[in-house]
């Protein structure tokens, strides 16, 4: 018997929703997948919506029917405030209240790294650390967390809160030795959020087996995550191919990279 009878995907469109259709099916008899732009068609066992998720109505039109939620979709960089308020904080909203008015009782949501980047890199974080967002993006990622704890203290939602670090099929400059996270793992990573007995609201930074790391994971064991793969495979790789960078540069100092360099989006200081 599959977990779910239809689990909904955001985002499904982007590198990472991508993963995830795939990924994912096998847990649900029926994979409904969203986004603000064109999909690919449905297969067997998907069901394909495009919906803007700033849009209330129709946010709760395609979470109708559904029993789990992998929310992933929301702008997915920096972006204008009006951009990020519509898509991600308006629409990580929607996503809450349309799950509570479906009774649907559990969401993994696609948060980042960004919403902590202002923590030194040598002073590093586990999933208790406070809130330092580094852009509006990050803002927008502390909001939806918040909204998490919310939903679950008063309404009995669970939530996984993903700091997914660098998410891409190889880590490709220094930085990503330790913040790399493969395709295969982050779908693991999500499954486990999904099928744990209880999550409450738990943070867990979005990581594979790296040897070199500005996060600690130690208080998500409840989860059964153990990642596959290591950035250190690409370690020669990458470190015969870049140079180290300015330990003072703040992209450098700071976990967030080159975000914590980035001016107000809406000044075109990026």
């Amino acid at each position: 018997m599959k977990r779910f009878q239809r689990l909904l995907i955001t985002g499904a469109a982007g590198n990472l929703g991508r993963q995830l259709r795939q990924g994912l099916a096998p847990l649900a008899e029926i994979v409904r997948l969203t986004d603000h732009v064109e999909m690919a068609p449905a297969g067997v066992g998907e069901e394909v919506i495009e919906c803007q998720l700033g849009d209330f109505d129709a946010v709760m039109a395609v979470v109708e029917g559904c029993d789990g939620i992998v929310h992933f979709g929301a702008a997915s960089n920096e972006r204008p405030w009006a951009e990020i308020l519509d898509s991600s904080i308006k629409g990580g909203y929607n996503v809450y209240e349309a799950a509570r008015r479906h009774n649907i009782k559990r969401i993994v949501y696609a948060s980042s790294i960004h919403a902590v980047g202002y923590v030194r890199r040598e002073d590093g974080a586990d999933t208790d650390t406070p809130h330092r967002p580094d852009s509006l993006y990050g803002l927008s990622k502390c909001f939806v967390e918040d909204l998490a704890q919310l939903y679950f203290h008063k309404f009995g939602i669970e939530s996984a809160c993903l700091r997914i670090n660098s998410c891409f099929e190889k880590p490709i400059d220094r930085r990503q030795l330790s913040t790399w996270i493969s395709f295969r793992d982050l779908v693991q990573l999500t499954e486990r959020c999904l099928v744990s007995e209880r999550i409450g609201v738990t943070v867990v930074y979005g990581i594979s087996d790296n040897r070199e790391a500005f996060f600690s994971n130690h208080k998500i064991r409840h989860l059964g995550y153990k990642p596959l793969d290591s950035s250190e495979n690409y370690r020669a790789e990458v470190e015969s191919e870049t140079q180290p960078g300015d330990p003072f540069d703040p992209a450098v100092e700071y976990v967030g990279g080159i975000f914590t360099r980035y001016g107000h989006p809406d000044e075109g200081e990026k």
